[in-house]
């Protein structure tokens, strides 16, 4: 239970998060009376949450490499923080000073949400909010099963594989199986691989999420009608999850690269599965990797460490009306570039090259989007984590389409490039630039 001025924190994959950088703040919102009205939630990506390597995406075998591990624990009591907590947080971390200052955006966040909420209560009273909230909840309920009702009846199956897990173990299958029966959507994983010793495993919630996020995308395009977002949305829908596999990993997992490769490749089984149901609706598959790129060591400024996380845009697939868009974060991702002044103001680092690779995208009837090229330069010594997908197996076109073209990871030294793989840490020079080479997305209709 969480009272008045209590806040739980969490990042603990297996009870209720993603992955270790993914740190989760709750709070529930009560009225003067002290009746509870709802929740409200803040997640934020962290640029370190320790690990074996700065930005806390390394290529590791068990949870515990992956960084600190925080189970739900009380963050503020009655309003006061729990400053033994805070400390133990920011000591094992590299960047605490960022990490305060996240953690308090994320409380502000939390503040903003509840004085909003209460507003809305103040306004309207305490049970007709309620009842808002329900309804909403309920009528996203309604819309999909109205929309599982324009999908034909049927089984529809795919399979399709993530290329490895960085420790030799590849091709990886993911597979589903999903039954269309009316206003009922039942969907099971069976035939997907046991979770495996690298961190491309994803937790359950993971697989849950983007289940939610492909049944709204079809949902919405068969009915012209927007979901709210909220609870709702998925009571007509069934999982059926193979325990300690790698869409429902179990402890001492690693998960890093669950959350943002792996939540990829199971949208893309999703869609291919839907595209034998809806043919003239489902786009060709997208870049279907998220480019992960860490970079941390010690910024010679100011003689402090700095950890730098991003995730590199790529190809849209094609879809039957239009084609895709080029250079954009697709599905599973929910993240922007970050720009060059920002970036170059802030970390020892240079954007050397930043464009897209033009002609990257598949053809078709409707051409996929193509990808990008980002190029860092280092500008000290470094440590460099990338964990990517799609540089073996493209991502492929549909109804005819051509796929789109492989992405690469590349090492520049001294003028000289040295393809790496795409899973991999490694150390850097000054000097060194490191260049993310992103896919391009599949095409739409014979060329």
């Amino acid at each position: 239970p969480l009272e008045s001025g209590d806040v739980a924190c969490l990042n603990d994959p297996f009870h209720g998060g993603t992955h270790l950088p993914d740190i989760t703040l709750i709070a529930g919102v009560h009225t003067p009376d002290g009746t509870l009205l709802g929740y409200v939630a803040s997640r934020a990506h962290h640029s370190d949450v320790g690990g074996s390597t700065p930005g806390s995406m390394p290529l590791a075998q068990e949870i515990f490499e992956e960084g600190l591990r925080i189970p739900p624990v009380r963050l503020y009591r009655h309003g006061r923080r729990n400053e033994d907590l805070w400390s133990l947080v920011l000591a094992n971390v590299r960047t605490p000073t960022e990490r305060a200052g996240d953690l308090d955006a994320q409380m502000a966040a939390l503040n903003t949400g509840s004085g909003r909420l209460l507003e809305i209560a103040a306004r309207r009273g305490v049970p007709e909010t309620l009842e808002a909230m329900g309804a909403l909840i309920a009528y996203a309920d309604r819309l999909v099963t109205a929309g599982l009702e324009l999908i034909p009846d049927g089984r529809y199956r795919a399979r399709d594989y993530l290329e490895d897990d960085g420790f030799g173990t590849g091709p990886i299958p993911i597979e589903a199986s999903l039954t269309v029966d009316g206003s009922t959507l039942t969907i099971d994983f069976e035939g997907s691989s046991p979770q495996v010793p690298g961190g491309v495993n994803a937790v359950a919630a993971i697989t849950s999420s983007a289940v939610r996020y492909v049944v709204r995308c079809v949902v919405e395009a068969l009915l012209g009608e927007a979901l709210p977002a909220g609870g709702g949305s998925m009571s007509a829908v069934i999982l059926v999850l193979p325990p300690a596999s790698i869409v429902d990993a179990r402890p001492p997992a690693a998960v890093a690269a669950g959350n943002v490769e792996t939540s990829q490749r199971i949208t893309d089984v999703l869609f291919l599965a839907l595209g034998e149901a809806l043919p003239d609706l489902i786009p060709a598959l997208s870049q279907g990797t998220m480019n992960n790129t860490t970079v941390g060591g010690t910024d010679p400024r100011t003689g402090r460490p700095f950890a730098y996380y991003e995730t590199v845009g790529g190809g849209m697939g094609a879809g039957p009306t239009r084609e895709g868009l080029s250079g954009v974060h697709v599905h599973m991702s929910n993240s922007l570039n970050t720009p060059v002044e920002a970036l170059e103001h802030a970390y020892p680092l240079r954007v050397t090259h930043y464009g897209i690779r033009r002609g990257s995208g598949g053809a078709g009837r409707h051409r996929g989007g193509d990808g990008l090229r980002r190029d860092l330069q280092m500008l000290a010594p470094a440590r460099v984590a990338l964990l990517s997908e799609r540089r073996t197996t493209p991502p492929s076109g549909a109804a005819g389409g051509e796929a789109g073209s492989l992405g690469a990871n590349v090492l520049i030294r001294e003028g000289v490039e040295e393809p790496l793989p795409a899973k991999v840490t490694f150390s850097v020079n000054a000097g060194d630039v490191v260049s993310i080479r992103s896919p391009g997305g599949g095409g739409w209709g014979t060329p």
